[in-house]
């Protein structure tokens, strides 16, 4: 794929975008008569633990994304874009916030009893884009809280079908590759013991439709034809309202377990549910292209790298295979600060927009995507709280290669105290203080390590992750002081900014129930 655009493209697209907008101090688009601005829809879909070599653009030893790579090739893969965290819920709130874990509190995940959520003096994109003159939906997996006030139909979302936190989080009747299914979790007389010790967990997973249970447990063979389903007429809808629309797809893939639909392959589980989201995805994109292809952008990307305890229900890094860990003991992909847990597949689609059969090699990350969307939808970044995302619209339109100078990647579980930051990205040198593995598929963890000088890998030429560079050499001395300096940079502008504290605490009343007579809350 091309990277450098014809000089005919840019022109179009310089002549046609900068009649529209001139960029604020902060980054920001505005446009010149707010009136006058149509305002894009908005399409995220957010793939669960997805891995960078599960895109077949991305590595020719798959080949089950067709629509996907269709998608990039008529528009922008990304190939050094991060997930903000390596776990679900802080990968969550950064997408939806702009901001790290140690500004947003969330820096770990929450649980079916935990009480809290997503703080509530954070604003999410949806609120922002509903104050903006948005429909707004999410249709899939939150886990950002479902207690009170933190169900997502209370922050800002004008519809919601969902589950409330991973599908894994409860059991039910059709159960995928490595669940057990509800009859397994039946509890005897005495409330609180399990008949069978290996019995997780007790609760059936609820399916919500706004803020009603409207399935417990949830069918998971008919789950994505029903986010499908739910999509394709949330888009019409706000397509004959004439309102433009944000609509935020969690799905459930590829997350473990892995579902187990009769028309699936038994012989390849894992590639076979990698097609079904890929035929989800083009559902989507054939929907938008048959409504509203000009003014809809499409953002497809992960949450964190693949589940690699689940061993061939877990998917690929590609070549970001973090070596040095894996001689060590331990995965080096979900839940870690080595490549393989936070670098996704990610392509951007807006025909006659976004320039067609591009691979940036720009270093971008799902914290762009707020002030993106907010600059898009000519709406303002809040000014009392700092953002770690920067407008990369210039990038996505082609009139820009500016990305990030510097990353930072937060513990999520594998070593180190949660949301800390002891990894980070400078240029194409990445820097470890801390290292560890998470559980890898042999049960070995690797334990954490701590760096001081720091491990430096430069991934131009060392994209495993194998070799750091030897600190004796001029190499290393030339890189170090600008690690030490943006550590120190982002530590201090953390600690004078408007910072949230996450409600992590537990109490089993919480726990999403349609029917409190049932042990295990069923209805249909």
């Amino acid at each position: 794929m091309d990277i450098l655009l014809p000089k005919a493209l840019l022109l179009v697209l310089v002549v046609s975008f900068i009649g529209f907008f001139h960029c604020h101090h902060r980054g920001v688009f505005l446009s010149e008569k707010a009136s006058d601005y149509k305002k894009p829809n908005f399409i995220i879909i957010f793939a669960d633990d997805i891995g960078w070599g599960d895109l077949g653009a991305n590595w020719a030893l798959r080949n089950d994304t067709p629509n996907l790579d269709k998608m990039a090739s008529e528009g922008m893969r990304f190939v050094d874009f991060h997930s903000a965290a390596s776990t679900c819920s802080p990968s969550r709130a950064s997408l939806l916030t702009g901001r790290l874990g140690l500004r947003n509190g969330v820096t770990h995940n929450f649980a079916v009893t935990s009480v809290g959520g997503l703080p509530l003096n954070e604003t999410t994109l949806a609120e922002v884009l509903k104050e903006a003159g948005y429909r707004t939906g999410i249709i899939g997996k939150w886990h950002l809280g479902h207690n009170g006030p933190y169900h997502p139909s209370l922050r800002g979302f004008d519809y919601y079908f969902g589950i409330p936190y991973s599908h894994d989080m409860g059991c039910t009747d059709t159960p995928g590759y490595n669940l057990p299914a509800c009859p397994a979790c039946l509890w005897n007389s005495t409330r609180g013991s399990k008949q069978k010790k290996d019995c997780y967990p007790e609760i059936a997973l609820p399916l919500f439709e706004n803020r009603e249970i409207v399935e417990q447990p949830v069918n998971l063979t008919s789950l994505a034809a029903r986010y499908a389903e739910k999509a394709i007429q949330f888009i019409d809808h706000a397509s004959q309202s004439g309102q433009p629309f944000f609509l935020y797809l969690a799905l459930a893939h590829m997350h473990v377990p892995l579902f187990l639909p009769e028309q699936l392959s038994y012989q390849d589980p894992y590639g076979a549910n990698l097609r079904q989201m890929d035929a989800l995805v083009g559902q989507i994109n054939d929907k938008v292209d048959s409504t509203a292809k000009e003014s809809t952008l499409i953002w497809f990307t992960g949450d964190n790298g693949p589940w690699s305890e689940k061993c061939e229900y877990a998917g690929s890094v590609g070549p970001y295979t973090g070596m040095w860990q894996r001689k060590r003991d331990g995965s080096s992909a979900k839940q870690t600060t080595w490549e393989g847990g936070h670098r996704v597949p990610t392509l951007a689609y807006w025909l006659g927009k976004i320039p067609a059969n591009v691979t940036s090699p720009v270093l971008l990350s799902t914290l762009d995507i707020f002030p993106t969307l907010v600059s898009m939808a000519n709406a303002s970044l809040l000014p009392n709280r700092r953002f770690d995302g920067i407008d990369v619209s210039s990038v996505l339109f082609g009139l820009s290669d500016r990305g990030h100078k510097t990353l930072f990647h937060p513990n999520s579980g594998a070593a180190g105290k949660y949301g800390e930051i002891q990894a980070l990205r400078l240029d194409q040198y990445k820097a470890f203080y801390l290292t560890g593995g998470a559980r890898s598929c042999d049960g070995s963890i690797g334990q954490g390590q701590q760096h001081e000088p720091p491990l430096i890998f430069n991934l131009h030429r060392d994209v495993q992750e194998q070799q750091p560079l030897d600190p004796h050499t001029p190499e290393y001395r030339t890189v170090l002081p600008g690690v030490y300096k943006a550590l120190q940079d982002i530590l201090q502008d953390i600690a004078m900014d408007n910072v949230s504290i996450a409600d992590y605490s537990h109490n089993p009343a919480v726990l999403p129930c349609c029917n409190l007579q049932h042990l295990l809350c069923r209805c249909h």
